[in-house]
């Protein structure tokens, strides 16, 4: 381990490739509520938690496939796990449990917009 500061400090931005930026900025701004920051003709901005979220139209063949899984951390995932699907968003199962960090346990659901990325509720949850 190095005794120095980390070259790479943070995830600045997460870029999620879109062919519909109209469809796709309605849900993560109306249905997930993300904070909107800007938009032009082949992109858009939101943020989470301080990351940027760009979506953006693929600009080359190399940058037209699917995202990488973005994680959205949520405190109680049941309650944002029904709000959302009250809003139609199909999920591909219930919260679920996938393993302990420490005394806590990792929950997550996953789920696509309309897009077809994959997307996931992420918690952790301490043991009542």
């Amino acid at each position: 381990m190095a005794d120095h500061a980390p070259l790479l400090e943070k995830i600045d931005q997460v870029s999620i490739p879109v062919r519909d930026l109209d469809r796709a900025l309605a849900f993560y701004r109306d249905t997930l509520e993300l904070p909107f920051l800007f938009r032009t003709d082949q992109l858009a901005f939101l943020i989470c938690g301080g990351i940027r979220l760009l979506l953006s139209r693929p600009e080359s063949p190399e940058f037209d496939h699917p995202g990488s899984v973005v994680y959205y951390r949520v405190t109680d995932i049941r309650q944002a796990y029904e709000t959302l699907k009250a809003r139609g968003v199909a999920f591909r199962g219930e919260p679920h449990v996938i393993g302990r960090l420490g005394n806590a346990e990792v929950w997550m659901a996953f789920f696509s917009d309309p897009e077809g990325n994959v997307l996931a509720l992420s918690s952790e949850v301490l043991p009542a």
